[in-house]
């Protein structure tokens, strides 16, 4: 299943992809066309194209009308054969490469034949009067696009590995989150309703189990929407960039806060010449604090910029 973070890489290397299909596109079709065409001459220049590009989808020619000029040319059964005579006319790519009057890569959009993404790449042919003669088109899968331009793209095959250890970690973690709950809870509720019997130490352990619990199912939902979903990220705030980070940390602070307090508690009855350190852990849950705030104002400023 695709996923919006495949439309967000083609987004970053749409430029780049434009720029190598055009590339290739120019070495095997001559721009600017002298004498008449012949549809043998065209078909000459698409089954080279076909050949340079073995990842596309269907290649196809239309005229200045929009009209198909010859079936689709590709390497699967189900999607060559047909097509000539079809007005292409309504397409996106059609009238932006007629208005643009160079060579055009569209947006992702659904295909009508396999149901896959895919863009289109144009290549408009002019004769030696700057008469339109055709339009080449290529129609080539998101997936395929990603594979060509961006290697190291979540399609490629490191990607996919990369998804399955991200899911494997996050039922891992959150293996060791549930663990921790199920203690917690189990810790106090031995007391049941006598609650003369509670022990005031036993309560802040299983609060800190509870705690330490909570942000690792925070940290395993990051993980998993932004590894393994491709959950879009919120760009207009810097709260919401570093969300994981700081409610991961924001949670230790709150689990060993709680332990110095229960250990100021534990070292006041019991042993006062210990109490430094307690003193010292809250003073390391200050430089945690002030550390914090300033990794959420240096980001803040950066996003600003």
């Amino acid at each position: 299943m695709l996923v919006v973070k495949e439309i967000q890489e083609y987004a970053q290397v749409r430029t780049k992809a434009r720029a190598y299909l055009c590339y290739i596109m120019s070495r095997n079709i001559s721009q600017s066309m002298g004498g008449e065409t012949t549809l043998e001459s065209l078909l000459t220049r698409i089954d080279k194209l076909n050949d340079a590009i073995p990842n596309a989808e269907v290649i196809y020619a239309i005229d200045g009308n929009g009209i198909q000029m010859v079936d689709n040319i590709s390497s699967k059964s189900k999607l060559r054969g047909f097509g000539k005579g079809e007005d292409r006319s309504d397409r996106a790519y059609y009238y932006k490469t007629i208005k643009e009057h160079r060579c055009m890569l569209t947006d992702p959009y659904p295909s009508l034949i396999s149901n896959d993404l895919v863009v289109t790449a144009t290549f408009p042919l002019y004769d030696k009067d700057d008469k339109l003669l055709a339009i080449i088109c290529i129609d080539i899968t998101l997936q395929n696009i990603l594979k060509m331009v961006h290697p190291s793209s979540i399609d490629s095959t490191f990607g996919s590995i990369s998804k399955w250890v991200y899911t494997a970690f996050s039922v891992a973690l959150f293996a060791v989150a549930l663990l921790l709950f199920i203690k917690g809870i189990t810790s106090f509720l031995h007391f049941g309703m006598n609650f003369s019997d509670i022990d005031v130490n036993k309560i802040f352990k299983s609060t800190i189990l509870l705690t330490l619990s909570l942000a690792i199912v925070d940290l395993v939902k990051a993980i998993f929407e932004e590894e393994v979903l491709g959950k879009e990220k919120k760009k207009d705030s810097s709260d919401d960039s570093h969300q994981t980070m700081v409610r991961f940390l924001g949670s230790i602070i709150i689990a060993i806060s709680i332990e110095a307090l229960m250990l100021v508690f534990k070292f006041a009855l019991t042993d006062p010449e210990k109490l430094m350190y307690a003193v010292y852990l809250i003073a390391g849950i200050s430089i945690l604090i002030i550390a914090l705030s300033v990794y959420l104002k240096v980001n803040q400023k950066r996003d600003d910029r």
